[in-house]
């Protein structure tokens, strides 16, 4: 893939909220947590978890912890991300870097022609989706990705100028 290609990628991903019924296939799904785990992690440790939700059942009582429950219910799949507490060193550190694996996985949903959304506000609820999930306090709920074929593909969004985004130039 060139740049300007990956560029392109990166700028017309969107947050998809809403799905058609047509099932993910495991391969996919397996790129998308290969792309996850490629992701820097400070000292190599890799402490971001995942999980893999299909059950209708189980999708719905996830779906009580947040608002965006409408999101979780019409979701095919949910791909709750926990960090692993005893694999830390560093607080800021790891939660940067499961932002990134949280990225990389996204934008591999993109690319395979998947849509994608991360639940961040199902966190006032972290607890609650951990003992759902029935994982030991050591597992930390980073984000849940709902994920699935789009029910449309025309979702758009607004980005800020780059010069708004700049803190006193290009630092030359």
């Amino acid at each position: 893939m060139q740049a300007a290609q990956l560029l392109d990628l990166i700028k017309g991903r969107r947050s998809v909220r809403k799905f058609s019924a047509q099932p993910v296939d495991e391969a996919l799904i397996a790129d998308i947590l290969e792309a996850g785990r490629g992701a820097p992690s400070g000292q190599n440790n890799q402490a971001w978890r995942f999980l893999v939700v299909r059950g209708e059942a189980l999708k719905e009582r996830i779906a009580q912890c947040t608002k965006y429950g409408a999101v979780v219910r019409g979701a095919p799949v949910l791909i709750p991300v926990f960090i692993h507490r005893p694999s830390m060193y560093n607080e800021v550190k790891d939660h940067q870097a499961v932002g990134a694996c949280l990225q990389n996985m996204l934008l591999m949903i993109h690319g395979l022609g998947l849509g994608g959304v991360w639940l961040g506000e199902i966190l006032n609820q972290a607890e609650n989706v951990r003992q759902i999930l029935g994982l030991p306090a050591e597992y930390e709920l980073m984000a849940v990705l709902a994920l699935g074929w789009p029910a449309a593909t025309n979702q758009k969004s607004q980005r800020k100028p780059l010069s708004e985004l700049l803190l006193g130039g290009t630092g030359s």
